[in-house]
């Protein structure tokens, strides 16, 4: 699940000359507020929670990591009872390497965050998940207790780091 207007970050700029990573045509936009990645076959959610519509307007759900993690396992969206945070190679998958401010399609994910967390522990470090710069489409571990996250897990910075989550389904 899971991203055209950027939250908490500068206006988008694309280099035509570096071959698209995650084209429009990638992705089906099936009418419910969901979008499907043909590559990959994983059905992400098009909005940040709290955000709906065509052009995701509303205003983005805030909360922690953990429930977050729950809410998306308990998340009906579209008829779907099976909704997940992405793994960090699931949201990877999804980065426009031409792109940057957000480093997203955003013919494909209207609203995009800064920083997207994934589902997964960073390895040494249990206290901080992998997640994605969208700015700057680089990966790296944020702290759990110091964010809160707009579901589709994203984060604009300052001192009071909000962290956006992206729903996924598996195929």
């Amino acid at each position: 699940m899971g991203f055209c207007l950027s939250v908490g970050v500068g206006a988008q700029t694309c280099d035509p000359s570096i071959e698209a990573t995650a084209p429009a045509s990638r992705f089906d936009i099936n009418g419910d507020g969901t979008v499907t990645d043909r590559k990959t076959g994983l059905m992400w959610k098009q909005c940040l929670e709290g955000l709906s519509g065509i052009d995701c307007t509303g205003t983005a759900s805030t909360t922690t990591w953990e429930v977050a993690l729950s809410a998306a396992e308990d998340s009906t969206f579209a008829g779907y009872n099976d909704w997940r945070l992405p793994n960090i190679k699931e949201l990877a998958s999804i980065v426009e390497r031409k792109c940057m401010n957000p480093a997203i399609n955003l013919s494909v994910f209207p609203v995009s965050p800064g920083f997207a967390w994934s589902s997964t522990p960073r390895v040494n470090y249990p206290e901080k998940v992998w997640g994605i710069q969208f700015s700057g489409s680089y990966s790296q571990g944020e702290n759990l207790g110091l964010n809160r996250t707009k579901f589709r897990y994203i984060y604009s910075g300052g001192s009071d780091k909000y962290v956006y989550s992206i729903f996924v389904r598996s195929p």
